[in-house]
């Protein structure tokens, strides 16, 4: 298996008994994930993170990715970090979203999962008008030959960020500066079977989405509070980011929820066995 040099692991030297794996968004890498994951890791977590299948060092390769290699990977890592642990968190951000949903209906023994960003539709307001004729070129051969380049905003209303990040990915330092339509192709793929499924999750689940995210609406994260079996479920709702809510101006909001969430979770389960 090729490692990409994005990937990270934050581990405590004295060992945690609770982690998260975290998954990155589409044509991303684990570092949008960092700072989020420094912040887990100053809280008494190990976090994982890595680069999803046509990611990373060799970007050419999510022209061929299927969306059936993100899970294979997504349950290797799965497999690979959760016996460590007694308590043990997914959480994804945009296409990693929609990965943890999907782990969390094959496997009953997650402790949790955050969801930042869901992406079970591309419907943001930045979407172009032409979006319906988007299956034309989805599904023909087509898909393989064009790209949506990525545009103003980024993802990202904080104007200061917004120039860093335009920056970093110009260069495809971090991330691509376009969405290939076949990795388009094989997101509303995973979404579609995610979605026929979502009924069987029934871990905790702990929704963030901004009502003005720029890539996906609102819709995806009320279905999937409104659709799984959960008991413990919790969706909040941010007024002043786009899509990158991680970097935006409430990040530090989705980091307090984030962390107030996991170790609820955790404080229930053990008032749960006494």
């Amino acid at each position: 298996m090729i490692f990409s040099s994005f990937d990270f692991e934050l581990v405590h030297e004295n060992s945690s008994n609770k982690a998260v794996l975290l998954f990155h968004g589409m044509t991303g890498t684990p570092f949008e994930m960092k700072k989020y994951a420094s912040f887990l890791f100053k809280n008494g977590f190990d976090v994982y993170c890595y680069c999803l299948p046509g990611h990373g060092n060799h970007p050419v390769s999510i022209y061929c990715v299927s969306w059936k290699d993100w899970i294979e990977f997504s349950k290797e890592k799965f497999s690979e970090h959760r016996s460590k642990y007694d308590y043990f968190f997914l959480g994804g951000l945009c296409l990693g979203a929609v990965i943890s949903l999907n782990l969390c209906e094959i496997y009953n023994n997650i402790s949790g999962i955050i969801c930042l960003s869901t992406t079970l539709f591309l419907d943001g307001w930045t979407i172009p008008k032409y979006n319906f004729l988007m299956p034309i070129g989805l599904y023909t051969i087509l898909r393989y030959y064009y790209t949506f380049p990525e545009r103003e905003p980024f993802g990202i209303k904080n104007e200061n960020y917004r120039r860093i990040i335009q920056k970093l990915t110009s260069k495809n330092n971090v991330a691509l500066d376009h969405y290939p339509m076949n990795a388009i192709y094989e997101l509303l793929r995973l979404s579609k079977y995610t979605r026929k499924y979502l009924d069987k999750i029934t871990s905790p689940v702990l929704l963030i989405h901004s009502k003005h995210d720029d890539l996906t609406s609102i819709k995806s994260a009320e279905l999937v509070f409104n659709r799984i079996s959960s008991r413990k479920k919790k969706m909040v709702i941010l007024k002043n980011s786009y899509h990158l809510i991680i970097h935006d101006n409430e990040r530090e909001n989705v980091f307090k929820e984030s962390v107030e969430f996991l170790n609820n979770c955790i404080h229930k389960k053990v008032e749960a066995l006494l």
